[in-house]
This record gives structure tokens, C-alpha cells and sequence, in this order.
């Protein structure tokens, strides 16, 4: 399935009623004074983060959402009925953004959290409100206020459970489109991946997480590039295990653990549980590699052969299941 992530839709709030002109009809009562009742509030319109939805899906076949209308006022100085708000539910990581003016105006990051995205007008004054001791039988009334009308850009950051890190060309794409029978690009060359992917990965007890790949790690990149890639490390900070995926058949692999570790201290994301990956245990001979120590410290094995990753999962699940 391809993962709706992003969608432009159009939210309307609801207009105030308008305010009554009405005068008391009243028997024995021939100079009956006003008595025209205020309209109704509109209805605002109201986005709702829910764990219920985990996709933009539902935008692709609705795009304009439009509150209802408060109410008109009435005479005997009945005031119109204020109109409901019009709830929206988005999963939850849904970033709400202003299309005119790229505002981020919320940012849906627990359940159930709520936020007003176009606020409904107020109903107009009916004419018993403008009466004075000069003007005492006014003929007019006032309109309800028009709701706000906005051009919405919804888009869903998928928040990493899983976050797979490690050097350029460690196999932590072919890692995850294994895990996920994902066709994300995974080259043998350096910048393979530019951007984070996000993937879901159900466990065999029913059990989902998102799973994200990370750029490969590199040290000693200009500052402009080392902010950039850090920035795309945003979306680990709330992940509940990192896997560090380490190129086991690399005579440089103690370097690359080092490398990363100490990126990761300096992004102050070393406090998230990390559970290490040796990848590509194909390519050398277990029995003769000389440093066991090395490979007790993690799970050997070989990204591309799926039957190989099944303590890999089995670890992961018991991890996933203790930090939630």
C-alpha cells in the first residue's frame, strides 16, 4: 500500500446568524416595543489528533470541510442556536500548515489533542440591542460575522518507533525493505539515501512500530552539510530503540561504531536504547573471525536473507514491548 502522507484541502468555519428586527404584538399593547433576539454563533472548525487514524487517506476522496451557520434570532427576544463546531480527526504527527502564508498553525502530537484551525464569526445584534431612550423602536438589526475561510496543508510525519542508523552503505536500506518487503532505493554508494523513510513493521504478535532509515552517518562533513544531516535526525528523538547497523565485514567496523556513537552524543540522542546489527555476516567466515567478543555485543546477520533476521525481530519485539 502506498502511504498517503500529504494532502491540500479547504476548511470553511460557519457564518453568525443574523439578529432579528421584530417588534411585540401584544394585545392592549398598541406601541409594542422591539423584541428581535440575537443570531447564533457559528460553528468553528476543529482538528483532533487520534491514534485511531494512522494515514491522510481519508483527504484524497474529501477536501472541503465547511461548518455549519449559527442560527438566525428570533422575536419574543429568542436568541438563534449557536452552530456545532465540525471536528476533523488527523492521525496524530499531522503538521497543519497555512497554504497562503506557510504558517505551521498546529502541530498534532498527542491524542486527542485539539486545536482551532478557522474560528466561526458571532451572531449579529438583533434589534431589542439598539434600543436607547432616543431611539426606542429601532428598525434594523445586525448581520452575523463571517466565519474564517482557510487553504489547509495537512502532511503526516510519520514519529519513528525504530530508528535504523550506521555509515553509509551499512545496509540499513536493504535492511528495512527486507523487514518490510519495502522497495525503498539501496545502492552501494555513498548518499544512497537523502532523505528519512518511513516504513510499518507489524511484529508476529500483531504488534506495530514505524520503522525510519536514517542518511549514513559521516564525520568531518562541512558545517552546512552536518547541519543538514542532523536535521534529518529530527525525527529519532522520540524513537524507543535506535538499531545501529554495522558493516561486520568492513575492516573499519569498530571505527564505524565509534563514529556513530559519538554523533549520536553530540545530538544528546545516546540515551535511547541501542541495539546493535552486524550486517553481512555472508561475506566472512564466522567460525574464523577473531573478535567473538565483538559479535556477543550484538545480532549477526545478513540483511538481504530474511531467514536470518528472525532473533533480530524476536530481540527487537521484546524491546518494543518493554518501552511501551
Amino acid at each position: 500500500m502506498k502511504f498517503i502522507d500529504e494532502a491540500n484541502i479547504s476548511v470553511q468555519a460557519g457564518h453568525g446568524g443574523r439578529g432579528s428586527i421584530s417588534f411585540r404584538r401584544e394585545k392592549y399593547v398598541p406601541r409594542g416595543g422591539p423584541d428581535g433576539g440575537d443570531g447564533g454563533k457559528g460553528g468553528d472548525v476543529v482538528f483532533e489528533a487520534t491514534t485511531r487514524m494512522s494515514t491522510l487517506l481519508d483527504f484524497k476522496y474529501q477536501r472541503r470541510f465547511e461548518a455549519k451557520n449559527g442560527s438566525p434570532g428570533m422575536g419574543k427576544m429568542k436568541n438563534g442556536k449557536a452552530a456545532p463546531d465540525l471536528v476533523i480527526p488527523v492521525p496524530v504527527g499531522t503538521v497543519i500548515t497555512d497554504r497562503s502564508s506557510n504558517d505551521v498553525l498546529a502541530d498534532m502530537t498527542t491524542d486527542k489533542q485539539r486545536v482551532i484551525i478557522a474560528k466561526s464569526g458571532r451572531g449579529g445584534k438583533g434589534n431589542t440591542f439598539f434600543t436607547t431612550s432616543t431611539r426606542q423602536a429601532p428598525k434594523f438589526s445586525q448581520d452575523g460575522e463571517e466565519g474564517e475561510s482557510k487553504e489547509i496543508h495537512l502532511e503526516l510525519k510519520l514519529l519513528a518507533d525504530v530508528g535504523l542508523i550506521g555509515e553509509p552503505n551499512a545496509g540499513k536500506s536493504t535492511l528495512l525493505n527486507t523487514l518490510t518487503q519495502s522497495n525503498i532505493i539501496a545502492a552501494n554508494r555513498l548518499f544512497a539515501t537523502l532523505d528519512p523513510s518511513s516504513r510499518r513493521l507489524r511484529f508476529p504478535k500483531d504488534v506495530e512500530v514505524i520503522i525510519t532509515d536514517t542518511v549514513g552517518f559521516i564525520q568531518n562533513l562541512p558545517r552546512n552539510l552536518m547541519e543538514a544531516f542532523h536535521a534529518t535526525l529530527d525525527e529519532l528523538i522520540d524513537a524507543d530503540v535506535i538499531l545501529h547497523v554495522i558493516d561486520i565485514s568492513n575492516p573499519r567496523y569498530k571505527q564505524q561504531k565509534e563514529t556513530v556513537e559519538q554523533i549520536l552524543k553530540d545530538l544528546k540522542l545516546d540515551t535511547i536504547p541501542t541495539l546493535f546489527v552486524f550486517n553481512k555476516i555472508d561475506r566472512i567466515a564466522l567460525d574464523s573471525f577473531d573478535d567473538q567478543w565483538f559479535l556477543t555485543q550484538g545480532i549477526p546477520i545478513s540483511a538481504t536473507r530474511k531467514e536470518t533476521l528472525k532473533p533480530l525481530i524476536d530481540k527487537l519485539e521484546s524491546m518494543i514491548t518493554l518501552t511501551k
